[in-house]
Parts: C-alpha cells; sequence; structure tokens
C-alpha cells in the first residue's frame, strides 16, 4: 500500500469534581496520508458528559496544501438519530454545498458561493483541531493567526444537525515543549484557540483551548486543555504510526 496510517486513542477527562477519578468520552481516530499528499481523517467521538450524551462519526478528506475537498458527519444524540450529512468544497468554483437531514430540520441542500479562500472544516474530533495547526508557519515563532473555519455546527460540542455554520477564531503559535501522556512522551508544538469574535461561537464565548501536538509531519493532537465553564482535558493514550 502507497498510504501511511496514524492511528490512535485519545481520553476525555474533566476537572470538575464530580468527573476527576473517570473518563468523560473517548475518541478514536485514524489518519491516511496519501502520496499525492492528501489525507483522509476518520475518528468516532463519544461524550458522556455533560448530557445528552453524543456519539460522532466523521470522515473528512484534506487535499494537498490543506485544501479541504469533504466532510462526511453522522449524529447520535442519547442514542437517537440526531441527523447526517456531507459538505463539499469546489476549490475552483469558490463554492461549498451542504446535502444533510435530521428530524429536528428535515431534508437541508444548501450553496454558499463565492465564499473564497477558508483555512479548513471544522470537524469537532479534537484530532482535528490539533490537525489544523499545520497551517501555521512555526518558523515565524511565537504569533497568533485569525482563522476563517466553516462548520457542520456551531455548538461547542457538535450537538447540531448539520449544516453550514462559518466561524472566525484566533489561533496562536505558543512555542515548542516536550509533553508525556499515558502514550509516551513527544516533542510537541503548544497552540492556543481564543475565540475574540464579538458573536462569539454560535453566539456563545468558547473559552482559551490549549492543543500540545506532535512537532513532526503527523501533527497530532497529545494533549487538550479547556478551562472556563468546559473544564476538559484531552490526553493521547494510544498512538500506532
Amino acid at each position: 500500500m502507497k498510504h501511511a496510517n496514524v492511528r490512535g486513542r485519545i481520553s476525555y477527562t474533566s476537572t470538575k469534581p464530580e468527573w476527576s477519578s473517570r473518563e468523560r468520552g473517548r475518541e478514536w481516530f485514524n489518519f491516511s496520508h496519501h502520496s499525492d499528499g492528501s489525507v483522509i481523517m476518520r475518528a468516532q467521538c463519544e461524550i458522556e458528559e455533560p448530557d445528552p450524551a453524543v456519539l460522532r462519526d466523521i470522515v473528512y478528506h484534506i487535499g494537498p496544501g490543506m485544501v479541504p475537498h469533504s466532510l462526511l458527519v453522522h449524529l447520535t444524540l442519547d442514542d437517537e438519530f440526531l441527523g447526517s450529512g456531507w459538505m463539499r468544497h469546489d476549490a475552483e468554483a469558490g463554492r461549498i454545498t451542504c446535502e444533510s437531514y435530521g428530524p429536528s430540520i428535515g431534508r437541508n441542500s444548501e450553496s454558499r458561493e463565492d465564499v473564497g479562500s477558508f483555512d479548513g472544516f471544522g470537524t469537532h474530533p479534537v484530532v482535528g483541531d490539533g490537525f489544523l495547526t499545520r497551517i501555521m508557519d512555526t518558523a515565524k515563532g511565537p504569533h497568533r493567526r485569525k482563522l476563517r473555519v466553516f462548520l457542520p455546527s456551531p455548538d461547542h460540542r457538535g450537538a447540531t444537525p448539520p449544516q453550514v455554520s462559518e466561524v472566525l477564531i484566533t489561533l496562536e503559535y505558543v512555542g515548542s515543549e516536550e509533553k508525556t501522556v499515558r502514550a509516551g512522551t513527544f516533542a510537541c508544538n503548544h497552540f492556543r484557540f481564543v475565540d475574540d469574535s464579538d458573536a462569539g461561537m454560535g453566539g456563545k464565548t468558547h473559552p482559551d483551548y490549549d492543543m500540545w501536538v506532535t512537532a513532526d509531519e503527523h501533527s497530532v493532537l497529545v494533549y487538550g486543555s479547556i478551562d472556563g465553564y468546559m473544564m476538559n482535558r484531552y490526553e493521547l493514550v494510544e498512538l500506532e504510526r
């Protein structure tokens, strides 16, 4: 086979007292790196806390040069079907289309014309957050950059039926650091998402989100930390590459 796989599992925990000694969720992921520079990201996410529980399946096709191509989403909420959909970016036409369905929205067909350049699809699995940091030029040293991202849901857990939503968020490169987690010790780049927009993400300001991502061509999220009202932690516990 000409492609290379990177697989693993991330544990979701919390610093909330009632969840301090147990998992509140988990994420399995697989990146297929192809010889033309394209990448297929697959992820399954289980979120038990906060209620209601979310189960998310994602397939994301990223072309050479980090150009987003397509995103497939399937969601259940408290073990009931919430929605599924497919988003496609036609880079030549500058168009984003979405075909989706959910019991609360019915059949949904959208087309955004003349969207211009943007930085990626927001997918909600935390490995997708880590992989998006590849667009930052760490050779510049610590700096910030405003990102333009299209998501299938502006909800902070992605727990709404897929529809096209545009979000502006700042990504900061903090510096290089070594990070030790259950999967091992890794040379990492430290990044931070900062929601400094007037409207917030989905109408609610997202707390600062720190990420430690492997400083190699695979850009795997090793550790994530969100405080504020969320108080979430994400830790790489298994990695195969």
